[in-house]
């Protein structure tokens, strides 16, 4: 009995080495491309920020001489107060206006839901070059559509230079980045509403309670986890706001719409300075990876 029990125990043993082995001869392709295209790029930005490196010469160790002349950099700190602007208007409207449409879209019909989410959700598969070219067109301050309506209706008496006025060029981009944001999260909350124990908010609205305690006591615990990934996505989605930048702005006028993402470009593929470019993308994961952990500490705590 007892040879028969350590020979199951081998075999057991046989099977389990052999299924981990599988396991990751199955993980390896993917194992792979992480180390190569993550963990490797990672390392060599971290490791490249304490350099000198630019082209046609040797890398030149300065140490934190790269992160120092970033805090003295006034562009670095324009940069990051727009971007902080971006981030501090465009998250929480972007979850707010979401949630709204989704608990309005979540009470139609089947073929009524359906069709608004993929309305909402359209400009997020729609390419970004595409999306931004169109409100470039509405945005332009000679034929754009929002100069013809507001000197139609007389709520502006001239055209306005909509993308070219330090004025009003970083809130054109703001509005733009929400159009293109709310579609996911749109699809996530009626998703997440759907969820919902339907038998603990009937039974609170039989006690008397209202339709908002309804939501706020039962609805808004049980979406908590949905809530917390569109915050943190939606969170680094606009601290990488970039895309916008380049086609439509480039920075300008005067530094008024320049983001972080975009001043790292501009120092590492125009200027060449692929040092202070990596110091400042360590300096952004950093506040994104701070960011993130405060959200994730909120939402558990609730």
């Amino acid at each position: 009995m007892a040879n028969k029990n350590i020979t199951i125990s081998k075999k057991t043993r046989r099977l389990m080495i052999h299924e981990t082995v599988s396991s990751y001869l199955f993980m390896l392709p993917f194992l792979l491309f992480f180390v190569g295209f993550v963990l490797y790029p990672m390392f060599m930005c971290v490791f490249t920020s304490f350099f000198d490196a630019t082209m046609g010469r040797d890398d030149i160790f300065v140490g934190f001489g790269n992160y120092k002349a970033l805090f003295q950099d006034k562009v670095f700190w324009r940069a990051l107060w727009n971007t902080l602007i971006i981030v501090i208007v465009s998250v929480p409207v972007t979850c707010v206006f979401s949630l709204w449409v989704a608990s309005a879209i979540s009470k139609m019909p089947v073929a009524a839901t359906s069709a608004f989410r993929c309305i909402f959700y359209l400009p997020v598969v729609t390419g970004s070059v595409a999306v931004t070219m169109v409100w470039k067109w509405m945005f332009n301050n000679y034929y754009g559509i929002f100069n013809y309506i507001g000197t139609a209706t007389g709520l502006i008496e001239n055209n306005i230079n909509w993308l070219g006025d330090e004025r009003y060029a970083l809130g054109c981009i703001i509005l733009i980045l929400l159009t293109t944001s709310v579609g996911q999260p749109i699809v996530l909350y009626v998703s997440a509403l759907d969820n919902v124990d339907k038998s603990l908010v009937e039974a609170a609205e039989v006690d008397g309670a209202t339709q908002l305690q309804a939501f706020w006591k039962i609805k808004w615990p049980q979406m908590m986890p949905t809530t917390l990934y569109i915050l943190v996505i939606t969170t680094i989605n606009s601290f990488q706001c970039f895309a916008l930048i380049q086609l439509l702005t480039s920075g300008g006028p005067n530094n008024s719409t320049m983001t972080i993402m975009y001043y790292i470009y501009y120092n590492a593929f125009k200027l060449y300075k692929y040092g202070y470019g990596n110091a400042m993308g360590v300096i952004l994961a950093v506040i994104i990876a701070i960011l993130s952990a405060i959200q994730f500490k909120a939402g558990q705590e609730k």
